[in-house]
Protein backbone atom coordinates (compact mmCIF):
# COMPACT_ATOMS: atom_id res chain seq x y z
CA UNK A 1 0.00 0.00 0.00
CA UNK A 2 1.34 3.29 -1.15
CA UNK A 3 1.96 5.48 1.75
CA UNK A 4 0.69 8.99 2.06
CA UNK A 5 3.13 11.06 0.16
CA UNK A 6 2.47 9.00 -2.54
CA UNK A 7 -1.01 9.02 -2.38
CA UNK A 8 -0.70 12.63 -2.54
CA UNK A 9 1.51 12.73 -4.83
CA UNK A 10 -1.26 10.51 -7.14
CA UNK A 11 -3.86 12.60 -6.48
CA UNK A 12 -1.69 15.77 -7.57
CA UNK A 13 -0.46 14.28 -10.90
CA UNK A 14 -4.65 14.06 -11.62
CA UNK A 15 -5.57 15.96 -14.66
CA UNK A 16 -6.71 19.90 -13.58
CA UNK A 17 -5.24 19.53 -9.96
CA UNK A 18 -3.06 22.11 -9.26
CA UNK A 19 -3.17 21.63 -4.69
CA UNK A 20 -3.14 18.90 -2.97
CA UNK A 21 -2.77 19.57 0.83
CA UNK A 22 -3.68 17.00 4.03
CA UNK A 23 -4.86 18.59 6.72
CA UNK A 24 -5.55 18.04 10.55
CA UNK A 25 -8.64 19.14 12.46
CA UNK A 26 -7.14 22.05 13.48
CA UNK A 27 -6.19 23.46 10.03
CA UNK A 28 -2.20 22.72 9.79
CA UNK A 29 -0.74 21.00 7.01
CA UNK A 30 0.59 17.42 7.32
CA UNK A 31 1.52 16.57 3.78
CA UNK A 32 0.91 18.69 0.59
CA UNK A 33 1.84 18.75 -3.50
CA UNK A 34 1.43 22.15 -4.94
CA UNK A 35 3.55 24.76 -6.60
CA UNK A 36 6.38 26.94 -4.55
CA UNK A 37 4.77 29.92 -4.84
CA UNK A 38 1.21 28.50 -3.48
CA UNK A 39 -0.20 29.40 0.72
CA UNK A 40 -0.80 25.85 1.62
CA UNK A 41 -0.77 27.03 4.98
CA UNK A 42 -3.46 29.17 4.50
CA UNK A 43 -5.52 27.07 2.34
CA UNK A 44 -5.45 24.61 5.13
CA UNK A 45 -6.02 26.68 7.49
CA UNK A 46 -9.61 28.43 5.95
CA UNK A 47 -10.63 24.53 4.75
CA UNK A 48 -10.75 23.78 8.26
CA UNK A 49 -12.71 26.55 9.10
CA UNK A 50 -15.25 25.41 6.06
CA UNK A 51 -15.41 22.68 7.73
CA UNK A 52 -16.08 23.66 10.72
CA UNK A 53 -18.95 25.84 9.64
CA UNK A 54 -20.34 22.94 7.17
CA UNK A 55 -20.46 20.27 10.14
CA UNK A 56 -22.63 23.36 12.36
CA UNK A 57 -25.26 22.97 9.41
CA UNK A 58 -25.11 19.62 9.04
CA UNK A 59 -25.89 19.98 12.95
CA UNK A 60 -28.30 22.28 12.55
CA UNK A 61 -30.42 20.81 9.77
CA UNK A 62 -29.66 17.52 11.10
CA UNK A 63 -28.09 16.10 8.13
CA UNK A 64 -24.97 14.77 10.38
CA UNK A 65 -21.39 15.26 9.96
CA UNK A 66 -19.66 16.65 6.48
CA UNK A 67 -18.20 13.85 4.47
CA UNK A 68 -17.63 15.97 1.21
CA UNK A 69 -17.84 19.54 -0.06
CA UNK A 70 -17.01 21.08 -3.92
CA UNK A 71 -16.92 24.18 -3.74
CA UNK A 72 -17.12 26.23 -7.21
CA UNK A 73 -15.25 29.49 -7.76
CA UNK A 74 -14.88 31.25 -10.79
CA UNK A 75 -11.01 30.72 -11.00
CA UNK A 76 -11.40 27.05 -9.35
CA UNK A 77 -12.45 24.18 -7.59
CA UNK A 78 -12.46 22.87 -4.12
CA UNK A 79 -13.13 19.32 -3.11
CA UNK A 80 -12.86 18.70 0.72
CA UNK A 81 -13.03 15.27 2.21
CA UNK A 82 -13.32 13.79 5.54
CA UNK A 83 -10.83 10.79 5.43
CA UNK A 84 -9.59 10.24 8.56
CA UNK A 85 -10.38 10.99 12.44
CA UNK A 86 -10.07 14.64 11.55
CA UNK A 87 -7.60 14.58 8.71
CA UNK A 88 -9.14 16.27 5.94
CA UNK A 89 -8.03 16.21 2.24
CA UNK A 90 -8.42 19.33 0.43
CA UNK A 91 -7.55 19.34 -3.20
CA UNK A 92 -7.58 22.35 -5.67
CA UNK A 93 -8.23 22.08 -9.08
CA UNK A 94 -9.09 23.91 -12.66
CA UNK A 95 -12.36 25.10 -12.70
CA UNK A 96 -12.54 23.16 -16.00
CA UNK A 97 -11.72 19.67 -14.75
CA UNK A 98 -13.73 16.93 -14.08
CA UNK A 99 -13.74 16.04 -10.37
CA UNK A 100 -16.48 13.47 -11.01
CA UNK A 101 -13.86 10.05 -11.10
CA UNK A 102 -12.09 12.17 -8.60
CA UNK A 103 -15.00 12.17 -5.98
CA UNK A 104 -16.08 8.48 -7.05
CA UNK A 105 -12.48 7.60 -6.23
CA UNK A 106 -12.22 9.29 -2.81
CA UNK A 107 -15.58 7.85 -1.87
CA UNK A 108 -14.79 4.56 -3.02
CA UNK A 109 -11.01 4.56 -1.06
CA UNK A 110 -12.60 6.55 1.62
CA UNK A 111 -11.44 3.33 4.10
CA UNK A 112 -7.84 2.92 2.87
CA UNK A 113 -6.82 6.68 2.73
CA UNK A 114 -7.99 6.68 7.19
CA UNK A 115 -6.06 3.81 7.35
CA UNK A 116 -2.81 6.01 6.48
CA UNK A 117 -3.28 8.19 9.93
Amino acid sequence: MPGLAEVVSGLAARDGVQVVVVLSEDGLAIEKAAPAAFDVDSLAALSASVIQYANRLGAGTASGALRTAVLEYDGALLVIDLVGSGESLAILAAPTADVGTLLYDLRQHRSALAALF
